[in-house]
C-alpha cells in the first residue's frame, strides 16, 4: 500500500498522488520509511488521542492490522508545524471496525493533511473517517481518503465525510475521496465539501446579544465537535477541542 516514490527509494513529488497538494519541498532528509506499526489483536480495542503542535516538518506514517473483531480508533488535530502530515494505513480483518476523527487547522503558508488508506481485506468489517478543517491567511488543508473493498470484504460498511471552512480568502482546502469496490454487497460513501461560516446563524446569534467573535467560535466549536463525536472519552475530547480552538483563537 505504500506509494510509489517509497518504494522506488525515490523522495515523494507532487506527481504522486497520494503527495499531490504536499509542502514536498519541506520534507529535507525527513526520514520517509520509519512507520510506526499498530496489530490490533483479535476482540482487542486500541484507542489513540494524538496532537501535532510544534514547528517544521511533522511527518507521522502508522500501518495499521485490525485482527478480528477488534477496534481501532484514532482522534487528532493537526494545529502545528509548518508542513505536518499523518499518513494511516489500514487492513481491516473480518467483523473489526477503524474509527478516525481528525481536525486541521491553520494559516499563514502552513499545510496539514491526513492521508488514509483503508483496506477491507475481510468480510463484514465497518470504517468511519470524520475529518474537519479550519484555516485562513494562504494555510492549506488536506485530506486524501482511499477506500478499498476486496472481492470477498462482502458486508462491509465504509464511509468519509470530511468539510472544510475557509476563514479568510488566500485559504485553501483540498479533498481526495477514492473508492475501489470489488465486492457486490457493500455500502461506501463519501462526502466532501468546502465553505465559509454560516452568516444566517451569525446573524441569529446576534441577534440575542452574542458578541460576532463569541458567535464565531460557536460556529467553530459546532464545526470542529463532529470529529470528536465517536470519542466517548470527554476529557480527551476536551482536550484536543481546546488545543485546535487554541490556534484559532488569535484569528477569531
Amino acid at each position: 500500500m505504500a506509494d510509489a516514490a517509497t518504494l522506488s527509494g525515490a523522495r515523494p513529488t507532487r506527481k504522486d498522488e497520494a503527495w499531490r497538494y504536499s509542502a514536498v519541498e519541506a520534507l529535507g532528509d525527513v526520514p520517509l520509511d520509519d512507520w510506526r506499526t499498530i496489530d490490533v489483536g483479535p476482540g482487542e480495542t486500541f484507542r489513540d488521542a494524538f496532537a501535532i503542535e510544534g514547528h517544521g516538518t511533522d511527518v507521522r506514517r502508522l500501518r495499521i492490522r485490525v485482527g478480528e473483531g477488534a477496534t481501532c480508533e484514532l482522534f487528532g488535530v493537526i494545529a502545528g508545524g509548518d508542513y505536518a502530515r499523518v499518513e494511516v494505513e489500514v487492513t481491516l480483518a473480518r467483523g473489526s471496525h477503524f474509527e478516525l476523527g481528525g481536525v486541521t487547522v491553520g494559516g499563514r503558508e502552513t499545510v496539514r493533511e491526513f492521508v488514509t488508506h483503508v483496506v477491507h481485506a475481510e468480510p463484514e468489517a465497518t470504517s468511519n473517517q470524520v475529518i474537519r478543517a479550519v484555516h485562513w491567511g494562504q494555510g492549506t488543508g488536506n485530506f486524501l481518503g482511499r477506500i478499498d473493498c476486496v472481492r470477498d470484504a462482502q458486508k462491509t460498511d465504509a464511509a468519509q465525510d470530511f468539510k472544510g471552512l475557509l476563514l479568510e480568502k488566500g485559504a485553501s482546502v483540498n479533498a481526495v475521496p477514492q473508492l475501489e469496490i470489488f465486492a457486490d454487497d457493500v455500502k461506501c460513501a463519501h462526502g466532501a465539501t468546502v465553505g465559509q461560516l454560516d452568516e444566517a446563524a451569525r446573524f441569529y446569534m446576534a441577534a440575542r446579544g452574542l458578541s460576532p467573535e463569541l458567535a464565531r467560535k460557536l460556529l467553530v466549536r459546532a464545526f470542529l465537535g463532529d470529529a470528536f463525536v465517536a470519542l466517548d472519552d470527554e476529557a480527551e475530547s476536551e482536550r484536543l477541542m481546546d488545543l485546535a480552538l487554541s490556534k484559532l483563537d488569535a484569528h477569531l
